[in-house]
């Protein structure tokens, strides 16, 4: 080959690596492609650089065009960006830009998010929303934070580690309390004894308690304290929450039974019944007829102490349930008893302060509300002097 021909090959190869290198370059910067323009605003866009990436969905479409310094003290950084046509359909309004890092301390980015469906095109020009960029100084000092924080509780557990040290090494010596029950079996021996006596104490005591109850049910029927009983109506005190609700249901009763309490006991303070076939209407209607729950309300006049007036309403709530239970037949799960003390009302004093009881049977589906706790007698459970609050339903003249 001659010398010219040599020559005219290598500028031929020249020219064509020179139009690759310039279509490559073309291509990254989109010289020849068709582009759409957009803008966003940052309070600081440090390590960005005119003609770096601009990346959708993590793939580069795009390049910073450039940056403009705002005019004004308070105003934003503005970046333009040059962007790949094929981004119209995913970029929209609500589309927002941030600068991203490549890894921990690579170059830096912008990073445009999908938009949402439906949410409108964005135009050439157009301002898109922005999101600050993760400040690698404020990570810096709050790992540094972290790391001082991390001294100091190791610090402490060093601290720690070595008064437990310390302590071991006291109890091994025998000095102090710990010590001198690990190393003397002599004072560990007088401990124990002492802790067998104070459990055999306790036994007694719980056998002391259980002869108590027994005496006490004795006395019940003592010729000589059954008559106190019997005047007082019942026996056992702590029996009167057996059955007793917190409070009445929400609602009106399907049926409502009111008698005076003059009419069913025999003394003001008793709840002996003298009257009994006074409620006879009342468990037949209970006896021969579908309901959800009935519930006998007792309730006292305004003189008397109000404590005790809180037990005795409970009491005639309770006899009177036995009396029905007893001479009726239907499920006593459904007859519940509640004893409401005083009441402001003034049927509540009619018949010289006596006092109402009333039979209030709810409908099916009407949601009973729970039993009060059991607890050693029901003085010491009802311990508010306040009237308890009752339905509407009790203000009803008694029969």
């Amino acid at each position: 080959m001659s010398r010219a021909a040599r020559l005219g090959a290598f500028i031929v190869a020249t020219l064509a690596i020179l139009a690759t290198g310039v279509f490559i370059i073309g291509s990254k910067q989109y010289l020849f492609s068709s582009t759409y323009r957009l803008k966003a605003q940052f309070d600081n866009v440090e390590g960005l650089d005119a003609g770096g990436d601009v990346r959708v969905g993590g793939v580069h479409t795009g390049t910073v065009r450039n940056i403009v310094l705002p005019h004004h003290p308070g105003e934003k950084v503005a970046v333009v960006m040059d962007l790949n046509k094929s981004t119209h359909e995913i970029i929209k309004q609500d589309s927002v830009v941030s600068i991203e890092t490549e890894g921990l301390l690579g170059n830096q980015y912008l990073a445009i998010s999908f938009g949402s469906q439906g949410v409108a095109d964005v135009r050439d020009g157009d301002t898109i929303a922005s999101q600050p960029p993760l400040e690698m100084s404020d990570l810096l000092k709050k790992a540094s934070g972290l790391l001082d924080g991390s001294q100091q509780a190791i610090e402490n557990a060093t601290k720690a580690t070595a008064n437990l040290d310390s302590i071991s090494a006291k109890i091994d010596r025998g000095q102090g309390t710990a010590g001198a029950l690990v190393n003397d079996k002599q004072l560990y021996s007088n401990l124990e004894r002492t802790t067998s006596a104070m459990h055999d104490t306790m036994i007694q005591a719980k056998a002391g308690a259980t002869d108590f109850q027994e005496n006490m049910e004795a006395l019940k029927h003592n010729f000589f304290l059954r008559g106190y009983f019997k005047n007082r109506g019942y026996e056992d005190s702590t029996e009167l929450a057996k059955d007793e609700i917190e409070r009445l249901p929400q609602g009106i009763p399907a049926k409502t039974f009111t008698y005076s309490a003059k009419q069913l006991f025999d003394k003001q303070g008793s709840a002996k019944l003298k009257n009994q076939k006074s409620l006879n209407d009342g468990g037949q209607f209970l006896a021969n007829n579908q309901f959800g729950f009935a519930v006998v309300v007792a309730s006292a006049g305004m003189t008397g102490d109000s404590q005790k007036d809180l037990v005795l309403t409970a009491a005639r709530a309770m006899v009177v349930r036995e009396y029905l239970v007893e001479n009726f037949g239907f499920d006593d799960s459904q007859l519940k008893t509640l004893g409401v003390g005083k009441l402001t009302d003034a049927d509540a004093n009619s018949d010289g302060g006596w006092g109402a009881v009333q039979i209030l049977v709810y409908p099916a589906g009407t949601e009973i509300p729970p039993n009060k706790q059991s607890q050693a007698g029901t003085a010491s459970k009802i311990n508010s002097d306040q009237p308890v609050q009752a339905s509407t339903a009790l203000t009803t003249k008694p029969r």
